[in-house]
């Protein structure tokens, strides 16, 4: 590997991780805010993701990898909202009123 080679992925983390940084004083930021608790927690589900994504990409190196990796993740993220979503729909059910 050469110096230049080294010197680019060291800026790439450099930047993912002022980005990480700029995006927790974001969620800090919002968490003072007069919000209701829907927009807060979107507000901080949006941030959580966004995160999540960098970390997953450039830090676990998911960014060149195949596309069966990207189906899996697509999968899960799937069934992570419809987990998320079953309490809402359950509270939204008339049935049981």
């Amino acid at each position: 590997m050469s110096v230049n080679n080294v010197k680019s992925h060291i800026k790439v983390y450099i930047s993912i991780f002022v980005a990480l940084m700029v995006l927790t004083v974001l969620t800090v930021f919002v968490s003072y805010l007069e919000l209701s608790i829907g927009y807060a927690v979107t507000i901080a589900m949006i941030v959580a993701v966004i995160k999540g994504s960098l970390v997953a990409n450039y830090f676990m190196h998911l960014i060149s990898e195949k596309k069966v990796i990207y189906w899996v993740l697509i999968l899960t993220l799937v069934f992570f909202v419809i987990l998320m979503l079953l309490p809402i729909l359950s509270t939204l059910d008339q049935v049981s009123r």
